[in-house]
């Protein structure tokens, strides 16, 4: 592994250390910049629409107490290497919160949201280069926009990733106004972060945290069915896309979707091949809690689209994330522990 670079478009390679016998890289883990929130909060005071119509009374009162444990953690980077060096993490891949796509609001609001969320982010990294490297947001309710903060990015900033959601207020990522933006994102070379917040219809996800638990993986789920039945993935095949939480549920039932394909002409129209071959062409984070999961990903979809991830610093993290994967070993342990995210990502392990 020593010595190994990898590139992420026209990026220069970052250097980074393995502390132990492998380099390990988070490649899901999230930080808040106040500053977009104080920007978006003058012009739309209050909670974001429609981010409590589908949270139970008991719901709220846990995530209060979360946020008021976390807080801190979430929005700086206090404690944060400490956290890294005690979960044996070498590198943190940062994302924005979730809570900051800010899509529901004017376009000059969201450019103006979004250039502070990635302002932020580099400034962070830049305080620990060697241990941290940054993903960037863009407005997606303005495609010529996004594209434009995506370039900034990836030429001023050094971002390595962007990440987004898995619908714009409720409009799916294969539609034609959002081609554009996937043409760039092709062309640039860089890692798209896809990110679900909820699903946007669960109005039989109140309890139980249901939203969260059933419908993160569900909008993952749906999002990527768009992007391939849609013809997305056709279109731009060069594309670098990891999905949170495992992918959702298509990876572990893509033949209903092979089935429909070959059987229906409204399944087939836009998606040239099963869809089944497109999902060896993204990417998946591990964080899908239990083993015998991890190794149905590892058994269908090979170890090379695998990235570890944590969901730091949420309630909804993985506690142990490398003793999760130590049923794991030799080469398919070093590129899920680190050398695919690090591929993805740009980065260049020490001599």
């Amino acid at each position: 592994m020593s010595g190994e670079i990898f590139t992420c478009g026209d990026q220069q390679p970052i250097p980074v250390n393995a502390r132990g016998q492998h380099l390990v890289v988070d490649i899901h883990c999230h930080l808040g910049i106040p500053a977009a929130d104080a920007i978006v909060q003058a012009k739309y005071p209050g909670p974001p629409p429609g981010i409590n119509d589908f949270t139970s009374p008991k719901t709220s009162e846990v995530n209060r107490a979360q946020f008021g444990k976390i807080g801190r953690t979430l929005n700086s980077l206090d404690g944060r290497l400490a956290d890294m060096d005690r979960l044996g993490i070498d590198v943190q891949a940062l994302s924005p919160s979730p809570g900051q796509y800010f899509y529901f609001t004017d376009a000059d609001t969201g450019r103006a949201a979004a250039r502070a969320v990635n302002d932020g982010m580099a400034e962070a990294v830049a305080t620990h280069p060697d241990r941290l490297v940054g993903m960037g947001s863009v407005p997606l309710q303005d495609p010529r926009l996004a594209i434009e903060e995506m370039r900034r990015c990836v030429k001023d900033l050094g971002l390595r990733g962007i990440e987004i959601s898995s619908n714009v207020e409720g409009r799916d990522l294969h539609r034609e106004e959002f081609r554009p933006f996937w043409a760039a994102a092709e062309e640039l070379g860089v890692l798209i972060f896809l990110h679900p917040l909820g699903f946007t219809h669960a109005q039989r996800m109140s309890e139980y945290y249901f939203n969260n638990l059933i419908g993160n993986p569900l909008e993952s789920t749906l999002a990527l069915g768009h992007l391939i039945f849609g013809g997305v993935l056709d279109d731009y095949p060069g594309l670098k896309i990891c999905v949170a939480h495992g992918g959702g549920y298509m990876p572990s039932y893509w033949g209903r979707m092979d089935h429909g394909w070959r059987a229906r002409a409204d399944c087939s129209e836009h998606c040239q091949h099963e869809p089944s071959s497109y999902l060896r062409k993204i990417w998946f984070d591990t964080l899908v809690f239990d083993r015998d999961e991890l190794d149905s990903l590892i058994r269908t979809h090979g170890v090379d689209r695998l990235c570890l991830g944590t969901d730091y610093p949420f309630d909804m993290s993985e506690p142990d994330p490398v003793g999760f994967h130590d049923r794991i070993d030799g080469e398919a342990r070093a590129k899920i522990l680190g050398l695919n995210a690090a591929e993805l990502l740009g980065l260049k392990t020490a001599q």
